[in-house]
């Protein structure tokens, strides 16, 4: 049951808009670029990306700082030790994933609010409603959160409940986006 409240948490937070966003403006913005590569991580985020949701990134910037983390430990000395230390080492390259992923996802977040507001403005189609520093800094801030949010769902699931959770998330966004990727199909075969 715990899984199943997870998870319906995470298609609920699919729809909590960040802050500053036209919700109007981002839906004509999007159907410009439809067919392209935001259609594919707009799959993985269960939609949210499109609606840009303060869980637009999902768990991406997690499952890439995860990778990283796992080839360090692979070609860097210092954490080839931490991962022969057994559970604390590992505990510790866990710590240094979480890091990672707080970093990428300001970065990540703070370019996507630069390219609403420059994307937006190249197409005339205003998706923010005031733009500048103080929606890039808000719209930063709700993406790290909701992704570290997620990230923090997903361990609760792999602990609490059944399964990997992060894995467990990913597949519920992309069940989520299926039929209409499905009608989508059919409708341009």
């Amino acid at each position: 049951w715990f899984t199943l409240g997870a998870l319906i948490l995470f298609r609920f937070l699919s729809y909590v808009p960040r802050p500053g966003i036209d919700p109007s403006g981002m839906a004509s913005l999007f159907d410009t670029q439809r067919g392209g590569v935001l259609d594919f991580f707009n799959t993985f985020s269960g939609g949210s990306l499109e609606r840009m949701s303060i869980i637009a990134l999902g768990v991406m910037p997690y499952i890439t700082a995860s990778i990283v983390v796992q080839l360090g430990a692979t070609l860097y000395q210092p954490w080839q030790a931490l991962k022969k230390e057994g559970e604390t080492g590992r505990k510790k390259l866990n710590q240094y994933t979480r890091y990672l992923t707080v970093l990428l996802t300001t970065v990540q977040g703070y370019w996507i609010a630069v390219g609403l507001e420059t994307l937006g403005a190249a197409q005339g189609i205003s998706a923010v409603v005031e733009p500048g520093m103080m929606f890039r800094i808000a719209a930063t801030i709700s993406l790290v959160g909701g992704t570290l949010f997620l990230m923090w769902i997903g361990e609760q699931i792999t602990s609490r409940g059944i399964g990997n959770g992060v894995s467990l998330i990913i597949m519920a966004g992309i069940v989520a986006t299926l039929p209409q990727a499905l009608a989508q199909l059919f409708e341009g075969g």
